[in-house]
């Protein structure tokens, strides 16, 4: 393993030397700088793990180095030293973004300690940098944010759908992200280059609506000072996205199940047969069977478009994906709102799962966004939530409210629970620092979500089939 890389800072020569001196017995790779404007050229030829650096220098101070080098883009950890030992001056370095400090005149002892617990820390880190972006990749799929069974069942659909031509039909409620998966579907196809056009169906008017999807000539009806191209041809070569296809009238139906068979069409007053390459994707909240039988919808429309269906859960049948998207949420307004919110306080994770989201990710996203604002620290309380949510506190706070006198099962629970806050809405690796089965853990917290009690007789209930 090739040593690690040690910077030492210091305007005192005597001191310095013998620093670099101690470090490279040590076995160090070292190098050392003068003064802070020295130091800022040596981070970027030699990439320290570590800079030792003196807080009084001329020129710059170590201060002033340390906010230098972080825009500069330097992940370095920095260790300060200071003769002048006051609280104050360990304070703002530590405000600075300094990891620790160490006062002069040094022990040689100390100094080693405290560098190599800097390393230590920096390891961790860099390790859990590394599993949270290995959990991002396992549990997030062109922005669709999951790896419930459930989830991972519609990915392989997607991702075998999208070669092909075939038309594809997306149903599930509102709120459960529909237009991901039809995103997903363009960027895994060999169409990913071309355009990505999408039309809201329920938003406009028959007329408004034909014009839309096929364009329009000039003086065809009142307003049309000029010809307009529809969606269609902007989108030839590429995917045309019907979102809420349920709500389009009969005769835009007749129409579109015209460029379906046939792949042509005229514009809105004109005369001229235009051919597309199109590959349609519509969705819709509706049951389009139900539908058909009711005679709202054509029956041959229907099954051109149904070549390939895809249904998206709600979320109160994946519950297990919760934790991982309450994470991401936290991280994408903590970072839009400028806040450092970090965590679930203990209780919160058991609120959001008793939900049952009838506004399913789009309601979820808003309560987190909601608490992000209203967050008056760097965990998010139940308190935080919209009313609806809050419900009756966790057996207790923290671990040792629970022992002596607690159930194996609420134990269990708050082992679960916490540790799943933890590692940020993993279950696998939830279930390697427990260990115990991933399915398991999604049976507890589908289990914990309903309000049910774990009993002794449910012992082996995670190899029962997950909803």
């Amino acid at each position: 393993m090739a040593a690690e890389r040690i910077l030492v800072v210091d305007d005192e020569d005597n001191a310095r030397r013998a620093i670099v001196t101690i470090l490279g017995e040590e076995g160090y790779e070292v190098a050392e700088a003068s003064n802070g404007m020295d130091a800022l050229t040596r981070l970027a030829d030699f990439s320290p793990a570590v800079v030792l650096s003196d807080v009084r220098m001329p020129q710059m101070d170590g201060l002033t180095l340390l906010k230098k080098a972080r825009e500069q883009g330097s992940d370095a950890t920095f260790v300060m030293m200071t003769a002048f030992a006051s609280v104050e001056t360990a304070v703002e370095a530590m405000r600075a973004g300094a990891d620790n400090y160490l006062v002069k005149p040094l022990d040689a002892d100390a100094v080693l300690v405290i560098l190599s617990k800097a390393l230590e820390k920096r390891s961790l880190r860099r390790e859990a940098e590394s599993l949270r972006d290995q959990v991002r990749a396992r549990t997030r799929f062109h922005n669709i944010i999951g790896d419930s069974p459930q989830l991972q069942g519609i990915y392989d659909v997607v991702r075998r759908a999208a070669a092909t031509k075939a038309t594809v039909l997306i149903l599930g409620e509102s709120g459960t992200g529909k237009e991901l998966i039809a995103q997903a579907l363009h960027q895994e196809s060999p169409r990913k280059d071309k355009p990505f056009i999408r039309v809201h169906c329920a938003a406009l008017s028959e007329n408004l609506l034909e014009s839309e999807l096929f364009g329009h000539e000039k003086g065809s009806f009142t307003g049309a000072m000029a010809r307009k191209e529809g969606r269609f041809e902007l989108a030839d070569g590429g995917t045309l996205f019907l979102d809420e296809i349920g709500e389009i009238s009969p005769a835009v139906q007749v129409k579109l199940l015209r460029v379906l068979q046939q792949r042509e069409f005229e514009r809105v007053g004109g005369t001229q047969t235009l051919k597309v390459d199109v590959r349609i994707v519509a969705a819709t909240h509706r049951d389009l069977t139900a539908e058909v039988k009711a005679g709202r919808f054509r029956e041959d429309l229907f099954y051109r478009l149904n070549v390939v269906s895809v249904t998206l859960p709600p979320l109160r049948d994946r519950k297990s994906d919760i934790p991982t998207l309450v994470s991401h949420f936290l991280e994408k307004y903590s970072e839009s709102y400028g806040k450092e919110v970090k965590a679930l306080a203990p209780g919160t994770l058991q609120a959001l799962l008793a939900h049952d989201w009838p506004g399913n990710v789009r309601e979820l996203e808003n309560a987190i966004e909601r608490a992000v604002v209203l967050a008056q620290d760097t965990e998010l309380t139940a308190d935080d939530l919209p009313p609806v949510l809050r419900g009756p506190r966790p057996l207790g706070s923290t671990s040792s409210n629970l022992i002596p006198g607690a159930s194996m099962a609420a134990i269990e629970r708050e082992a679960i629970l916490r540790t799943m806050e933890m590692v940020h809405g993993s279950t696998s690796r939830a279930a390697e620092i427990l260990g115990i089965s991933v399915r398991k853990i999604q049976y507890r917290l589908k289990e914990y979500s309903s309000g049910k009690t774990t009993h002794a007789t449910e012992e082996h209930a995670e190899d029962a089939v997950i909803d």
